[in-house]
């Protein structure tokens, strides 16, 4: 079996809390990446899955991935 070697990448990721108490995530270097939680521990959860799946549609259609170093409260290192 053929091992696939992952990229490891990092993404700033903002996570705000809306006023029905859901925490909202986003991932702005990537385009309509964002998604919610009940707990800021499935939001952070659910945004992982949010940017590994986006990762996986831009390597499909061969696009480029943003290659930038975040700087801001929370980031996320996720590996595809």
């Amino acid at each position: 079996m053929k091992k696939i070697k992952a990229t490891t990448y990092q993404f700033s990721v903002v996570i705000e809390k809306d006023k029905d108490g859901f925490f909202i995530a986003d991932c702005p270097e990537l385009q309509g990446c964002h998604t919610q939680g009940r707990t800021l521990e499935q939001a952070i959860s659910n945004i992982r899955d949010a940017i590994k799946l986006h990762l996986k549609v831009l390597k499909a259609e061969k696009q480029e991935i943003p290659k930038m170093k975040p700087v801001s409260l929370t980031s996320l290192e996720v590996s595809v």
